[in-house]
């Protein structure tokens, strides 16, 4: 039965397959083993790396000495299936299967599995094996293995930090956009106490508050926070910002043929951009006049994107008494992520954003 626990007392792991036929152990397995050349033999035992070799129908007929020195136990011991004692119960059942297929296809395998040492821990093993063909017959397998519990404790390390850092950002941009929720409501009870030649600017900035809040949303529900697909987050970001201050007045269209992974600091600050930039065409014109903001991400290295808003010149006047602080703001969101940036968003010189490449340690 594959996948039966060695020393189970059950019949081959394998069955009549390459593991070889039932009846069949390390008596034989030693009877072939005698028959290897003294030159592969004097080979196999000087190469400092585990080495293995099977016979047509999967037992081992040879482990080299750097094999014996990693498990302990003597030669005649490891012939046959012995050695598959060895192995992690939890291997056991995949070990198998994969080795089964690569024997009826009678092509070359890679496989992790863990084996006890001679102390008595579990360590993994890279086993990589070729067929032997002589004379157009096969003759079994030769397979080296290498020791990567190293690489498998760093890799588990390395999945256990990122989780933790998913689950701080996601904590992290939840209290953002509470505390901006905070910001929008007190902002509005003082545009409203305000006089009226201020109401205008107090809901400049409580539209910009509520576009920031808007950013960290889509920043938070991006599948994963700690490294963003930077198309995928635009859409999601055009799609909320098309409905920021009255659903149809402006139009969001993500393009290009470019895309990739960003840290979240560039995130952030290409949707406190984009979202400036929507505010800028919204506080220019009047309630009636439709706004286009078109985004293009380029296939280059460093990614680079440009920003058009296409608002016309004659466009009726939107907000009095609104400063325009778009320039300003763009420049400081910029340089707090490496931004670089040239270009004012206008149909005749677009804002061209070219992005930092990832920090080191950076996902």
């Amino acid at each position: 039965m594959v996948g039966e626990p060695p020393g189970s007392g059950a019949e081959d792991p394998l069955g009549n397959g390459p593991a070889g036929d039932p009846g069949r152990g390390p008596a034989q397995g030693t009877a072939e083993a005698a028959a290897l050349s003294d030159s592969f033999r004097r080979f196999a035992d000087v190469v400092p790396l585990m080495m293995w070799r099977s016979d047509e129908a999967g037992h081992a007929i040879h482990h080299n000495e750097c094999w014996l020195e990693f498990t302990g136990r003597p030669l005649e011991a490891e012939l046959g299936l012995g050695w598959r004692s060895g192995l992690h119960p939890e291997d056991f059942e995949r070990h198998a299967r994969i080795v089964a297929e690569a024997f009826e296809a009678r092509a070359p395998f890679t496989v992790e599995f863990r084996l006890r040492r001679h102390d008595g821990e579990y360590r993994w093993l890279l086993d990589t094996a070729r067929p032997l063909v002589e004379d157009g017959r096969f003759q079994g397998y030769l397979g080296s293995c290498f020791d990567i519990t190293d690489r498998k404790h760093a890799e588990e390390h390395i999945e256990h930090a990122l989780a933790e850092k998913e689950a701080l950002l996601a904590e992290v941009y939840h209290r953002v956009r509470n505390n901006l929720q905070v910001m929008v409501s007190l902002i509005g009870l003082y545009g409203r106490a305000a006089p009226d030649p201020c109401r205008g600017s107090f809901e400049a900035l409580g539209q910009r508050v509520r576009a920031i809040a808007l950013v960290q949303q889509h920043l938070h529900e991006a599948p994963h926070i700690a490294s963003i697909d930077l198309k995928d987050y635009l859409h999601r970001l055009a799609s909320g910002l098309g409905q920021l201050r009255r659903a149809g007045r402006i139009g969001v269209q993500v393009g290009g043929s470019g895309n990739g992974l960003v840290e979240p600091r560039t995130a952030n600050a290409l949707g406190m951009i984009v979202a400036e930039i929507v505010a800028e065409c919204l506080d220019a014109t009047a309630e009636h006049v439709a706004c286009a903001i078109a985004i293009d991400i380029e296939a280059a290295a460093p990614l680079r994107l440009s920003i058009v808003s296409k608002v016309s010149d004659t466009a009726e006047s939107g907000r009095p008494n609104v400063p325009k602080l778009g320039p300003r703001l763009i420049a400081a969101y910029a340089a707090q992520a490496e931004i670089s940036v040239a270009g004012d968003a206008s149909p005749g010189d677009p804002l061209w954003l070219t992005l930092p490449p990832a920090r080191p340690g950076a996902p």
